[in-house]
């Protein structure tokens, strides 16, 4: 994948932020720029070069305009607005802009790689609940099955550092969460999770390697302070 250009981001809508046109015939991702779900979908566009073709419209969820409950009913991101209807659940989008729209394939044609790779994305809503739940909890006890069920996943194929061997959905749908949780875990809780995971460590650092994803990792310390304001603060 080629260097990307430092894409120029616009600054988030907040309620006073006003709406830009709906169906004009520009595609647009509404997003939030901390939000790990609407993450995944901003890799995808950025990772098959379509920053010219989808739009950004980040919105500042703390003070969300009230005109984007009327754009998308459910009032989270993502959603994308193309071809005359918006669409949402991050999932389902970033396989949406994989299949249709140009740039390199995000998911493979090899019937086993893709068996597995439905496999790890059903598997995507268990492991964040898990590790959310045991901010809560016991972290060390708490998230080790799913790390090690991480790093068993990334023994399956030989031929790349990533869970289906070469860059795919998965890995996109995976690294918003364990970035954050990698975070956020060594800094409140002193639990490295590539600890006796090798394979998990390299992954992390071969993503890392990728402008499309490095361009929208979040700021570590104010993740740690909204987590720690989200799930301790009451503790």
């Amino acid at each position: 994948m080629a260097t990307l250009s430092k894409e120029i981001l616009p600054p988030s809508l907040d309620a006073t932020g006003v709406q830009p046109p709906l169906f004009d015939g520009t595609t647009r991702l509404y997003t939030c720029y901390t939000c790990p779900f609407a993450q995944r979908v901003w890799i995808t566009r950025n990772y098959k070069g379509l920053q010219e073709k989808i739009k950004l419209v980040p919105l500042n969820l703390q003070n969300r305009p009230a005109w984007y409950k009327d754009v998308y009913p459910p009032n989270k991101v993502p959603s994308l607005e193309h071809n005359g209807k918006i669409i949402g659940e991050s999932l389902d989008l970033v396989k949406y802009v994989d299949s249709n729209f140009e740039g390199p394939s995000l998911f493979p044609d090899d019937p086993e790689k893709k068996k597995f790779g439905e496999e790890l994305l059903s598997y995507t809503d268990t492991f964040v609940r898990t590790v959310f739940s045991s901010f809560k909890g016991d972290p060390a006890k708490d998230t080790g099955p799913v790390f090690d069920y991480l790093e068993n996943a990334l023994h399956k194929f030989v031929d790349g550092p990533f869970f289906l061997g070469q860059l795919s959905l998965v890995d996109i749908a995976y690294i918003p969460f364990a970035e954050r949780f990698q975070i956020f875990l060594l800094e409140v809780f002193k639990i490295d999770i590539t600890a006796g995971r090798p394979k998990l460590a390299v992954w992390i650092e071969e993503l890392n390697k990728i402008d499309a994803y490095t361009q929208t990792k979040t700021d570590p310390k104010e993740l740690v302070e909204f987590y720690k304001n989200r799930f301790l603060a009451q503790q």
